[in-house]
């Protein structure tokens, strides 16, 4: 049972893995409207001309979109346009109607992917990026206003998410965990969680180069706005020829990174109440190999159960400083979205003018459309719990 199970995660990070890979950065001719349009958007946005480009484009037939890549790219490109159109005249006018031009193919191709069709955390940040140069440089292949700074947020997420998958690649897709934990081998479950530990210091390491650039980000962040639990579109938005009743979608969200979740699942980490729920709808904006993914390690054979029914102070101790390390980046986090995004939102209530922007209104809550301090606090807390509980 358990080489069957691991065999089957293999497969599933196969699929998970693919999307760091470089991505493709154009379609085939007949697409050529979509990538002038999202190729172009901070300018054109700028430029407040979006709407009238967006208004002559023809519908066009997904037919042609035939790799995984191609239909992530058509993806990726259709969600920066749909964010652009909404959000172009700011947050106190947004697009109430998607336009049939827009929201039929996003529709279809958000369907092959079995992806809602609104910009997700695979999209902008796993699907997002290519090498620049020989030297191997990487940027963006679609941006949004903000220059540097949108530029840097993205590419900086990116990072931290690789930082995760070597180590969930060694800890837990590799079986030795898995393996260790059926065959009650503490030794080889202690080099596992080892692997574990030094990944997320890493992205603990590297989430820190975040900093200066949430110092300076402003627009970048209106455009990741959603449609769901949104003040500034409470009934949703319209997508024309899909369906005449308003959808409502969360945006993409930190909470959508499969490889935290995967964390969470292995060491037993339980977020309750509405943190639970949350973590377990974003699962519907990841990829689908990526959400069963963490639905398989959470039917496997308990790691911590094993680690607790152990009398192996060293391998406890190995279980605790891998929560311990989750515990920090969360710890981090909390820090760093009061400092950048929970202040500024209040002095921009205090005052009635944003310092950063744009998105005033929606800063203190997530993109996902969580309370965001109340939830990164939540989680955090459970994580710090599971390390006491197992002291």
């Amino acid at each position: 049972h358990i080489n069957i199970l691991c065999m089957y995660v293999w497969c599933k990070w196969l699929l998970v893995v693919s999307y760091l890979i470089v991505c493709a950065t154009n379609l085939p001719d007949h697409y050529r409207a979509w990538m002038e349009l999202a190729n172009d958007l901070p300018n054109l946005i700028d430029k407040v001309s979006h709407m009238q480009m967006l208004s002559a484009m023809p519908v066009l037939s997904t037919h042609l979109l035939n790799s995984p890549q191609e239909l992530r790219l058509a993806h990726l490109a259709l969600g920066f346009i749909t964010m652009g159109y909404v959000w172009q005249e700011g947050q106190h006018a947004p697009a109430k109607i998607l336009p049939r031009a827009l929201a039929v193919p996003y529709w279809v191709v958000s369907r092959r992917l079995g992806l809602p069709a609104v910009l997700t955390y695979a999209d902008s940040v796993l699907s997002n990026w290519k090498l620049r140069d020989p030297s191997k440089n990487m940027d963006l292949v679609i941006s949004l206003p903000g220059g540097g700074s949108c530029r840097g947020f993205f590419l900086v997420s990116l990072l931290v998410e690789m930082a995760a998958s070597s180590g969930i690649k060694v800890g837990i897709v590799s079986c030795s965990v898995m393996h260790a934990v059926e065959n009650k081998d503490p030794a080889s479950v202690n080099r596992g969680l080892l692997d574990l530990t030094a990944s997320l210091k890493k992205m603990k390491e590297i989430f820190k180069l975040m900093h200066p650039i949430l110092r300076k980000l402003t627009v970048c962040g209106l455009y990741y706005f959603r449609w769901r639990d949104n003040p500034m579109l409470p009934e949703g938005l319209v997508y024309e020829g899909v369906s005449n009743e308003p959808v409502l979608l969360s945006g993409g969200s930190a909470a959508q990174s499969t490889a935290i979740q995967c964390f969470d699942a292995l060491l037993g980490i339980q977020h309750d109440n509405e943190s639970g729920a949350f973590l377990t709808r974003m699962r519907d904006y990841m990829p689908p190999a990526h959400r069963q993914l963490i639905e398989t390690l959470s039917d496997c054979p308990s790691l911590r159960d094993f680690i607790l029914s152990c009398a192996n102070p060293d391998l406890k101790q190995a279980f605790n400083d891998c929560v311990l390390a989750l515990e920090d980046l969360r710890t981090y986090h909390v820090s760093a979205v009061t400092k950048y995004i929970v202040v500024p939102a209040n002095r921009a209530q205090e005052t009635g003018h944003s310092d950063r922007g744009a998105g005033d209104k929606l800063d203190a809550t997530g993109t996902g459309g969580s309370s965001l301090l109340v939830f990164l606090k939540s989680v955090r807390d459970t994580t710090r719990k599971t390390k006491e509980e197992a002291a």
